[in-house]
């Protein structure tokens, strides 16, 4: 099945005030299959017209839906679920099409995405205030929770499902409206379809809208717009940096989860056969495409040759290639040019003394599993987030040296720490500087309920659960006099 072989025919649609409407703008964009080069879709590009009328539209639809009762949230997300269920294969197909996600990433995403939205259903009845005591005589102290009112969402082209539902179903279970830019690389998975689900889900017309266009032509707009209250992004640091920036001047609230140099700690107690196949998994997963990936795997010394041995040897199982086959982990690259930056990479870390031990080829946009090891961490390929297939392995003389080099980067996002000693890996992972790190496992975990973020450069905010929550809503103090006041100096 090819994406235009679905009942759909709005993939090309903007979506504004409940209308499936042609874009203002006068540029024609391409939707590109990543694996074929194929020409999936065109479509005409919003404009800040286009901007205006979306979050005009939100702004005046989402007051009327804040003021709907929490069972008739719910019953929206409800629905939302249960048409994700029955639309699964679907869903599956375009993430493959469009992202060039494997069956293996697909299957994933699908699951994470679906579980943030059974989650969100819960949040209208966590919308809690407070009584506070006074020290005024007869007075009440009421603080209480509210809808922010408009967030804007821009969304990515890795995870575009779940990385833009992570945001819109919570922001929309608490009573908002919401107006999504999805990635031009990716704009049916990270917007249109999820308007799709909604608008069957039977959301009001106008709360949930969605503009697609260039960045560069409309990014600064959307973020400076006078409505929303808060932007949601998740991508590169470079560009959420420009996106706080610009927030910052109109005195706008982000949410922000960015770049990650993630490391992986194998210490010398740790089961090297465990350790290895989680680097495998965390570091090719959807071509190491993802803000958690691995990017450096830093290992102690005295099981330093055994580990390479045991991650090379699973790696050359690892399946390259088409990613509609269910065997394949690692799938395209969103563009040949990424796989052109990659492999410049690896050959100037070749050039100042690492070893490559695999791969280092393409075919197209697919670069087959690359490894190279005895890598330095001065090296430019250890400095940035790679966002691509190429592990890198580096030695550390000791725990101390390990977590060192674990923390040598201006990211914080998500880390992972392999040891015998549950205890040691606890408290080697509260020394490492990441919002998110895991003892046992693999740097790339996602789970609904439980907190979401990064520190330095990996990003501002947390999302999940009661951080969602948090982000998505205010607090407000109104206060009740019973009875009333004497002032000092008034007669």
């Amino acid at each position: 099945m090819t994406l235009m072989d679905t009942e759909h025919t709005t993939w090309t649609k903007q979506y504004i005030n409940g209308q499936w409407v042609e874009g203002s703008g006068e540029k024609t964009m391409e939707n590109i299959n990543p694996y074929t080069g194929e020409v999936i879709a065109t479509w005409r590009s919003s404009n800040k017209k286009d901007i205006d009328k979306a979050y005009e539209s939100a702004q005046e639809n989402s007051i009327e839906w804040a003021k709907s009762l929490p069972s008739e949230k719910e019953e929206v997300l409800r629905k939302v679920s249960s048409l994700m269920a029955e639309r699964k294969e679907e869903i599956i197909q375009l993430l493959i099409t469009e992202s060039g996600s494997t069956r293996i990433k697909s299957e994933a995403e699908f699951a994470a995405a679906k579980r943030i939205v059974d989650e969100a259903a819960s949040f209208p009845y966590r919308m809690k205030g407070e009584i506070i005591p006074s020290n005024t005589r007869g007075k009440e102290n009421r603080v209480v929770r509210e809808p922010k009112g408009v967030i804007g969402v821009i969304g990515p082209w890795n995870f575009p499902l779940h990385l833009c539902l992570r945001s819109v179903a919570p922001a929309i279970a608490l009573g908002n409206g919401v107006v999504i830019k999805p990635a031009s690389d990716t704009p049916i998975t990270a917007g249109w379809l999820i308007a799709d689900l909604f608008e069957q889900a039977g959301l009001p017309e106008g709360v949930l809208n969605v503009v697609a266009g260039s960045g560069s032509e409309i990014g600064d707009y959307f973020v400076a717009h006078p409505i929303p209250k808060v932007i949601s992004f998740t991508g590169s640091t470079e560009v959420g940096q420009g996106i706080g920036k610009l927030a910052g001047e109109h005195l706008k609230e982000t949410a922000l989860e960015l770049g990650g140099n993630n490391a992986m700690v194998v210490l010398e107690d740790a089961d090297i056969e465990r350790a290895a196949e989680a680097a495998v998994f965390g570091k090719f997963l959807h071509q190491g495409q993802i803000c958690m990936a691995l990017n450096r795997i830093i290992v102690h010394a005295d099981i330093y040759d055994k580990f390479v041995d045991s991650f090379v040897a699973k790696t050359k199982n690892v399946q390259a290639g088409d990613p509609a086959d269910a065997k394949t982990l690692v799938g395209p690259l969103i563009r040949e040019k990424e796989v052109e930056r990659l492999l410049e990479l690896v050959n100037k870390a070749k050039a100042e003394g690492a070893r490559l031990l695999l791969g280092g080829t393409s075919k197209g946009s697919v670069l087959s599993p690359t490894v190279l090891a005895d890598v330095k961490p001065e090296q430019d390929i250890v400095q940035q987030e790679l966002f691509g297939p190429v592990a890198v392995i580096m030695k550390a003389q000791d725990e101390q040296e390990a977590v060192r080099l674990a923390n040598d980067t201006p990211y914080g996002l998500s880390g992972s720490v392999f040891t015998t000693d549950l205890n040691r890996g606890y408290q080697v992972a509260q020394r490492i500087e990441s919002g998110m790190v895991h003892v046992n496992d693999q740097s790339v975990n996602d789970e609904a309920h439980v907190m979401f973020g990064g520190e330095k450069a990996s990003g501002i905010g947390r999302f999940g659960g009661d951080w969602a929550t948090e982000k998505f809503t205010r607090t407000r103090w109104i206060s009740i006099q019973h009875q009333y006041r004497d002032y000092p100096g008034v007669l």
